[in-house]
């Protein structure tokens, strides 16, 4: 976070709160009986960096929202709502980032029905729910837009101003009384910026609810900025002007730094206090007159002002005259609810993201085509040990590390969830019990398909219970790489980061599964124990290898002179499946190949465990 100047302004239940950085704010009168009030005195919020702490809010005092702290910042001060130091209930306050976290391949309805869905209580029946969700639609002025998918990632869709509307249509389902956004006009152009910042503006009006809404704005126009009632201006953490958007240029006026005529007031209070281009200023911008000492002139007059004494009895009276606790009657909707309406959003992204399962089921099938024809009719002789167990070996690396192709599309859908656990919508438990659950079908056919085709051609062991064991097998190893994929993506939000530490973990795996060197010639330290027994790799090889080579028997018919059997004087050489799997392959045999499926499913929960248990403790550090 950089020492710029910053611009707050608050219009109380009819005002927006927004930022070039300027932030202001949009709400109603303050006799507004049932709003919900906003106050701070004294608020200091510091970035901690060791033992030293650099100030980004220094002794703040007016009427706006402090902000979201991340885990390394701290806060001193008092924040009310309503004259009261409470916790706001659930569906009583939103917030929309300044990113679009939005599912590219749902429509406008399904986008915001689903989130009714989740959303609205239970007592509300399915019907109202779709009435809500169509009537905020509307609101939003997203009607002509309902049938058109959010878009994404090369695909055609929505507009960015479309996009935003849509953010705002979502987190209003319930409709909060407090409304922050993030940016809401980031990346627009001036028209979008502006029937966006109208249509925040005009929701009272439209839907009737009386809601105070604090916006940080990027760079607005001069119709955009006309929408706001009242300005918070700051400097490096410190207040230069809190009061009246009218008041504003009078106030810069009488301090030697009058708005020229026909400039955009909010540029000209952003480049009156904006450090970052002294060397500009000092040529000639500003009088000649250095930005610090500009804004220490500024930030004088406004503590001694008549404006300062105003905001300071004005809060006094908001926290007497409304000094009652917010309503709780909002509840979240059954875990049940939540699983199944989260199982069947899930469900349809996967379907229609191509980059989820579809491309790579193409690539799995071109794989195991492949492999097909390249290991066609093994046979059993000595000669088919090695292809054999190089045919199970690439199906246990190659193929599952395909799935790495999944990570982008599981980062976005990662996005959504943060959005949305942010917004209290719904817990970890729940995300990962739908995601687990609408990613099944999916993983059973592109470990059915491919695996029938490169089992059956090259003609691995006959038997309905070794085909079985065989696409189990593929198929907890996929599960278990995605819970994998999980973990690093709540680690590592960046996918193509992601997938880089993604593929070296599996690298590593590999290495030390004993595909490349024996168990017993791993080093002792770190390579056997642990990562040996924890690699996923070994498990799923053995398993392999004993449902395959157990039973067989291997014959190698030559000629030997000194030895004959029977009238050719050929000599039948036998080795058993068993052999090869211990002077070969060096597979564990105390243990059946069910007990290594056994530790793949362990495997399987224990990856989404950690998953949620990082995600816990993140929330519980960040927040």
């Amino acid at each position: 976070m950089q020492d710029r100047p910053e611009i707050e302004a608050v219009l109380e239940m009819e005002s927006i709160n927004s930022t070039p950085r300027i932030h202001t704010g949009i709400s109603s009168s303050t006799d507004a009986e049932d709003g919900v009030f906003l106050t701070w005195k004294e608020l200091w919020v510091t970035v901690v960096n060791g033992k030293n702490g650099r100030p980004i809010l220094q002794g703040l005092t007016g009427f706006a929202c402090p902000g979201i702290l991340d885990p390394h910042t701290r806060k001193a001060g008092d924040i009310l709502i309503n004259g009261h130091k409470q916790t706001m209930a659930y569906g009583t306050s939103a917030y929309v980032t300044q990113d679009e976290a939005l599912i590219h391949t749902l429509t406008v309805t399904e986008a915001v029905y689903y989130s009714a869905q989740l959303r609205l209580p239970d007592t509300m029946s399915r019907s109202e729910k779709k009435q809500r969700a169509e009537t905020t639609i509307r609101e939003t002025g997203l009607q002509d837009a309902m049938n058109t998918r959010v878009g994404g990632w090369g695909n055609n869709g929505l507009s960015g101003g479309e996009k935003r509307r849509l953010s705002i249509c979502i987190e209003i389902l319930t409709r909060p009384k407090l409304l922050f956004l993030d940016e809401p006009t980031s990346g627009l152009d001036s028209a979008g910026s502006y029937h966006v910042m109208r249509s925040i503006a005009s929701l009272n009006r439209r839907d009737g609810v009386r809601r105070t809404i604090i916006a940080s704005i990027h760079q607005p126009s001069s119709e955009v900025f006309k929408l706001f009632h009242s300005l918070f201006l700051l400097s490096a953490g410190k207040t230069v002007y809190f009061g009246t958007l009218s008041a504003a240029n009078e106030f810069f006026a009488s301090n030697g730094f009058p708005c020229p005529t026909l400039q955009n007031p909010s540029d000209h209070f952003l480049k009156t206090i904006n450090k970052d281009f002294d060397k500009d200023i000092e040529e000639g911008f500003v009088n000649e007159i250095p930005t610090e000492e500009v804004i220490n002139i500024l930030v004088n007059s406004y503590k001694s002002s008549d404006i300062f004494q105003h905001a300071q009895t004005e809060i006094a009276q908001i926290c007497k005259q409304h000094s009652r606790a917010v309503e709780k009657e909002k509840r979240h909707v059954t875990f049940f609810t939540q699983c199944h309406v989260l199982t069947r959003r899930s469900f349809i992204n996967m379907y229609r993201d191509p980059g989820y399962y579809r491309w790579r089921l193409a690539v799995y099938i071109a794989l195991a085509l492949t492999l097909a024809v390249l290991f066609n009719n093994l046979g059993l002789s000595y000669g088919s040990i090695q292809a054999t167990g190089a045919l199970l070996l690439f199906v246990t690396a190659i193929l599952t590390f395909m799935t790495i192709g999944g990570f982008p599309s599981f980062v976005e859908e990662m996005k959504v969830f943060k959005r949305e656990r942010l917004n209290g919508h719904y817990g970890i438990i729940a995300f990962v019990l739908a995601n687990t659950i609408s990613a099944i079908p999916f993983l059973i056919v592109i470990s059915l398909i491919p695996g029938t085709i490169c089992y059956y051609i090259p003609g691995l062991q006959k038997g309905f219970q070794h085909f079985f064991f065989f696409i189990s097998t593929l198929f907890a190893s996929m599960m278990l790489i995605e819970g994998l994929m999980m973990v690093v993506a709540s680690l590592v939000p960046n996918f193509l980061t992601g997938i880089i530490l993604r593929a070296g973990i599996q690298g590593i795996m590999m290495l030390v599964a004993g595909f490349f060197r024996s168990p017993a010639d791993l080093p002792k330290p770190v390579l056997k124990y642990p990562l040996h027994h924890i690699a996923f790799h070994k498990y799923a090889s053995q398993g392999l290898l004993k449902n395959e080579f157990e039973g067989l028997r291997f014959e190698n018919d030559h000629n030997n002179n000194n030895n004959n059997v029977g009238s050719g004087g050929a000599r039948l050489m036998i080795l058993t499946g068993e052999d090869a799997l211990r002077d070969i392959w060096h597979v564990e045999m105390a243990t059946s190949k069910w007990v290594d499926l056994g530790v793949l499913f362990a495997m399987v929960v224990f990856y989404r465990v950690l998953f949620l248990g990082i995600n816990k403790l993140k929330r519980k550090y960040q927040y």
